[in-house]
């Protein structure tokens, strides 16, 4: 199986990318421009639902504010109407991310392509061709800040180094899409990078990071913070040069636990399936956001601009790599507050604090006794590839009890909730804990934070 891979196209937007970071804020803004105005040409060329929303006679000098904003529900419902390439359609994209056996395989030979989980009640799918995932390839290589350069002046490459992906590997979701195309571009990586599930047993996990010995470990903070936990108690015994965080909210008692524990430097990310590579913190431990490429607009509930510094309701999300797909102020339910003054470091990229998903591990009790804790994302993966329960709210009651909140109700409730009580006992005698009771609450709101993303999986209190 071939991967897309532009190298002509990775090459150039490459030696732009780092004639970006060495310029001003003047020449990220003029990048903007210019790539904002090719998006939009290739909308109202391309779009049939973007000749209908964007006014006429907009221009890339037109204030992003004038531009209508679009949801994931609206876009993902006028799916076929929304691309700008007809050969993509949305019944054979979901039947082709059903099947776990072609992650990876790109679509129509060309077309890199993932889902989102469905934190804000509706999955999407997301479409990249060779220009876009260029774009993601450039920045993910060149703008991660190098926190220990001297470890690997014998080894320039990093040919010496394994990485271990800790996450979701079910499903075609980013990271695993993205793990498993750069293995086949490049077999070296195919031999030294390997995936890990979290719905793995934690014993299982363990033993198996232990025989793999990574030197760079890739995951979610509650995933490393488990994970540094392990390695407290003397089981697991991995020596990372460093870790590698993103995908939920890492607050700094978090990263101390986790870089004490494992020994490594902690570098945190901000990406989403709408963009992969959004942000990476730089040597200060700022994160910058990769402003040449992406446009974020902080907003209010009404979706009025908040002013810098000030943490917003949600941000406007235009993507301005992917012309396959359009993205032009995309609501994604991020509370990132932007800031107005530069970082030390003396990029000209902007700085900015990310609040992600704040789901909480639960701690259950274990078949043979203790305790066995299980992972948000785990538990959300399960509910959303196991039983197909996309909108839901989980509550722990006691170490043996879960509550699950649907809000359909009827036929519809009751086989979801069926389904969805299955996979989690299903999962907890998996993952070696006593039976579990999962209660039900039908028909009620699922509740959501600040950030207008659902609060999905909650521990209980103390």
């Amino acid at each position: 199986m071939s991967a897309v891979f532009d190298l002509l196209r990775l090459s150039t937007v490459s030696l732009d990318v780092v004639a970006a970071q060495r310029g001003g804020a003047l020449g990220i803004a003029q990048r903007q421009q210019v790539r904002l105005q090719q998006l939009l040409d290739a909308a109202l060329r391309g779009s049939r639902l973007y000749q209908e929303l964007v006014p006429a006679g907009t221009t890339a000098g037109t204030p992003l504010d004038r531009l209508p904003v679009v949801t994931r529900g609206q876009l993902m419902e006028r799916f076929d109407d929304w691309v700008t390439d007809p050969r993509l359609r949305i019944d054979e994209l979901r039947a082709f991310t059903a099947d776990p056996e072609r992650i990876a395989e790109p679509w129509l030979g060309r077309f890199v392509v993932w889902e989102s989980s469905g934190t804000t009640g509706a999955p999407g799918i997301f479409v990249q061709d060779g220009q876009a995932m260029a774009v993601y390839d450039a920045l993910e290589a060149l703008r991660r800040s190098a926190p220990r350069p001297l470890a690997h002046w014998m080894d320039p490459l990093h040919l010496a180094e394994r990485h271990a992906f800790v996450g979701a590997t079910g499903g075609h979701f980013a990271s695993q899409v993205s793990l498993q195309r750069l293995r086949t571009i490049n077999p070296w990586i195919a031999t030294t990078t390997r995936g890990f599930s979290i719905q793995r047993p934690v014993q299982e996990l363990v033993r198996d990071l232990n025989d793999f010995a990574p030197t760079v470990l890739i995951s979610y903070p509650t995933a490393a913070s488990l994970l540094a936990d392990e390695a407290r108690a003397g089981r697991l015994r991995i020596t990372p040069r460093e870790i590698w965080t993103g995908g939920e909210t890492l607050g700094p008692a978090v990263r101390a636990h986790i870089e004490d524990s494992l020994g490594g430097v902690l570098r945190n990310s901000y990406g989403a399936s709408e963009f992969l590579a959004m942000g990476w913190e730089c040597a200060h431990g700022h994160m910058h956001l990769n402003a040449d490429w992406v446009i974020l607009e902080p907003v209010d509930e009404q979706h009025r601009p908040v002013p810098p510094g000030v943490s917003p309701h949600a941000v406007l999300l235009t993507n301005l790599a992917n012309t396959l797909q359009p993205l032009i102020r995309y609501e994604l339910c991020d509370h990132v507050t932007v800031h107005a003054e530069r970082c030390t470091c003396g990029s000209p990229l902007p700085v900015i604090e990310v609040s992600g998903r704040q789901d909480d591990a639960l701690v259950m009790a274990g078949c043979q006794g203790g305790t066995v804790t299980l992972l948000p994302l785990a538990l959300s993966t399960v509910l959303e590839s196991d039983a197909g329960v996309f909108d839901f709210h989980l509550r722990q009651v006691d170490e043996r009890t879960l509550v699950l909140r649907l809000p359909q109700q009827g036929e519809e409730a009751r086989a979801a909730l069926a389904r969805g009580r299955a996979a989690l006992q299903a999962f907890a005698i998996a993952q070696g804990l006593a039976p579990i009771r999962v209660r039900a609450e039908l028909g009620r709101p699922v509740p959501r934070g600040r950030s207008g993303k659902a609060c999905r999986i909650v521990a209980r209190a103390g």
